[in-house]
């Protein structure tokens, strides 16, 4: 065999072993591409989070690619029913705020889904503070929660507040506020934070509530001001922005996190393997740093870890819940 034919042959045979090699750890992995679905639009916190992750999932092994999904509407509803749809085989991933899950069996009297039997637990993905903000319709001299709810008083017909969803934790810390102050604050729901901010700062409405890193590039830009944080300690991304207990609000303390789940019978294997894949990504200073431009403090967990958390949130909101009075079916 001639040197030429000998290099062609051998060439050709390492490079089937090498293609088997690649099929192997493909087939290891699980797919070839993964689908991670949000439940609100582009623009916002669940939005930034999906976006980081899916940029890093390859270099996991995981997945060859990752997308990300966007199926807003019905305050995150559709996105957890969507995954209703899909097989529990690992190739599709939501995205869900706890409110979805640990807040809404509170209000609503029939889901379209069950939070536990349809939906297993993957990796926490990372946890935030809320804030309240006010836009162009709020006076220039409010500049603290004390000051918007007199204003609020004196102006009843502007007295209003827009959240990302009704029934979500902004939504309820709106209530809560007006509830304590004992002044009426009517609550406008969106499909989303984003949406909410930019009729605040077009002077639609007079305040939004939302996660605090949905206000930063706002705040920043002059056009609307952050008066209050829910967190226990000042955020580290708002620092100069009190909290609301340092205002006077007792036991005004809330922090919400996003969370990963796939659909219910996913093999444990599965559910491991993209486990190992997130606390992977979400540990990359590029997704901490990328997430910490939102607002967003990336923290992974175990699927059990996760389950915990989802279980001790939805067992505290049942009281507030109902101490509010509120129901989505009303």
């Amino acid at each position: 065999m001639s040197m030429s034919r000998r290099h062609f042959v051998q060439s050709a045979a390492a490079a089937a072993v090498l293609s088997a090699i690649g099929e192997q750890a493909l087939a290891q992995s699980g797919l070839e591409t993964l689908r991670i679905v949000s439940g609100f639009p582009p623009g916002g916190t669940s939005d930034t989070l999906c976006r980081r992750v899916a940029e890093r999932i390859p270099a996991t092994g995981y997945a060859r690619a990752a997308v990300v999904e966007n199926k807003p509407g019905a305050g995150g509803q559709i996105a957890i029913q969507f995954m209703r749809t899909v097989p529990p085989d690992g190739t599709t991933l939501l995205q869900t705020p706890m409110s979805m899950l640990g807040v809404y069996p509170h209000i609503y009297r029939k889901l379209p889904y069950d939070p536990v039997a349809d939906l297993s637990p993957v990796s926490l993905g990372c946890l935030f503070d809320f804030g309240l903000a006010v836009g162009p319709m709020v006076p220039a001299s409010v500049r603290t929660v004390p000051e918007f709810v007199e204003w609020c008083r004196a102006n009843p017909a502007q007295a209003n507040f827009g959240s990302p969803a009704a029934g979500s934790v902004p939504h309820f810390i709106g209530v809560l506020l007006g509830k304590q102050a004992g002044v009426a604050i009517n609550h406008v729901p969106f499909k989303g934070t984003q949406p909410a901010i930019l009729d605040m700062i077009g002077g639609q409405i007079a305040a939004v509530s939302g996660p605090i890193g949905e206000f930063t590039q706002h705040v920043a830009a002059g056009k609307c001001r952050l008066l209050g944080a829910s967190g226990a300690q000042r955020s580290p991304f708002a620092p100069t922005t009190p909290t609301y207990t340092e205002q006077g609000l007792k036991d005004f303390v809330f922090r919400e996190w996003f969370g990963f789940y796939v659909p219910a019978k996913t093999p444990a294997d599965t559910i491991t393997r993209l486990n190992a894949a997130l606390r992977t990504t979400l540990a990359a200073p590029e997704t901490v740093n990328g997430l910490a431009t939102m607002g967003l403090e990336a923290q992974a967990s175990s699927p059990a870890e996760l389950a915990a958390r989802l279980k001790a949130d939805t067992e505290r909101w049942g009281p507030i819940v109902k101490a509010i009075g509120f129901s989505a079916d009303a």
